[in-house]
């Protein structure tokens, strides 16, 4: 859905105490350097189309994914170059919640915006022919009650599936309706859900208006892994969509892309320039879905379809106030 850096000491040796001599060894040749553990993607659910480098046309077929490098300065850079850029206009500022925006919690009640990054987007949302969006894998009445933005908003839940603007009176909201079959399904995949988090301390069952969310990230490793291959399984069998993220599996009777989210508002509004950033696994859909003179922006580590990267949701909101900072008053 971080930690500050610490200083540490040198380590250099004294050059007072004389280095004992090393025996002769024969010339080796050095070993290859092993990827950072960290930099390694969440598996994608079957359902996922996978990671991909981003492409200048959004039907056009994706290469493979690669790791952005970590730069905090070149995304200010491309946002501020954005809010000078008369041509990118209308702009849509789309936006993931949880790990983005919101540091990420054990408990996902307690997720808020980080208090620094509440004004940058008040500013972004009231700039002219600019639109503020958020998209999340949350249901909309929890984005809407947790996330706190302005009016104006455009937010998406559920990956795509639930969609709503912020008035003065609430949400605008697009009503999701299901068939009887898909009802029954959800109400089926709830019953099943639930029988594989009973029992299993840290496991909990989410229903959403076209989806159930197995969640697993307070669970023991051990717990965790053989409920998330449940799930899966449990997917496949009564699923139309599997989406597998940070320590959830979301199985869903309506088809739903972040991705296609995306680009529905952006042909709506009409944006001619989109950013779009975000954290987990469900976002690379997004990423996949915008063109080369988009900015997508994958907030911490992972292989990415992103050109640009920073560590966490401080350094992203910093690059927010930057753009708010930069807009035409």
């Amino acid at each position: 859905m971080s930690d500050a850096s610490t200083g540490a000491s040198t380590g250099r040796p004294d050059p007072s105490v004389p280095t004992p001599a090393q025996p002769d060894r024969e010339p080796t040749t050095p070993a290859p350097a092993q990827p950072d553990p960290g930099l390694v993607a969440p598996t994608p659910a079957p359902h996922d189309r996978g990671l991909a480098a981003p492409t200048p046309a959004p039907h056009d077929r994706p290469a493979a994914p690669s790791p952005a490098p970590r730069d905090r300065g070149a995304v200010v850079d491309a946002l501020v170059a954005l809010a000078d850029d008369a041509e990118a206009r209308p702009l849509l500022v789309a936006l993931d919640f949880d790990g983005t925006l919101a540091p990420l919690q054990d408990d996902p009640s307690l997720s808020r915006v980080l208090p620094e990054g509440v004004e940058p987007l008040r500013r972004i949302a009231e700039a002219d022919d600019v639109a503020l969006a958020l998209v999340s894998g949350r249901a909309l009445h929890d984005l809407h009650a947790l996330a706190e933005v302005p009016v104006g908003t455009y937010l998406i839940g559920s990956h795509g599936a639930e969609r709503a603007r912020v008035t003065r009176h609430g949400l605008d909201r697009d009503v999701v309706r299901l068939t009887d079959e898909q009802a029954d399904r959800l109400a089926a995949l709830g019953a099943q859900a639930s029988a594989i988090a009973r029992g299993r301390d840290g496991i909990w069952v989410e229903t959403k208006p076209t989806a159930v969310v197995l969640h697993t990230r307070l669970a023991e490793r051990a717990d965790a892994a053989a409920a998330h291959e449940q799930a899966l399984a449990l997917g496949a069998e009564l699923g139309s969509g599997v989406l597998s993220g940070k320590d959830v599996v979301e199985i869903s009777v309506l088809h739903a892309s972040k991705g296609e989210a995306l680009s529905a508002l952006r042909d709506e509004l009409g944006a001619r320039v989109v950013v779009y950033a975000g954290d987990d696994v469900t976002d690379e859909h997004a990423f996949e879905a915008l063109g080369e003179h988009d900015v997508t922006v994958k907030v911490g580590p992972g292989d990415t379809a992103a050109r640009l990267r920073v560590a966490d949701p401080h350094e992203m909101t910093r690059a927010l106030a930057a753009l708010a900072d930069a807009l035409p008053g």
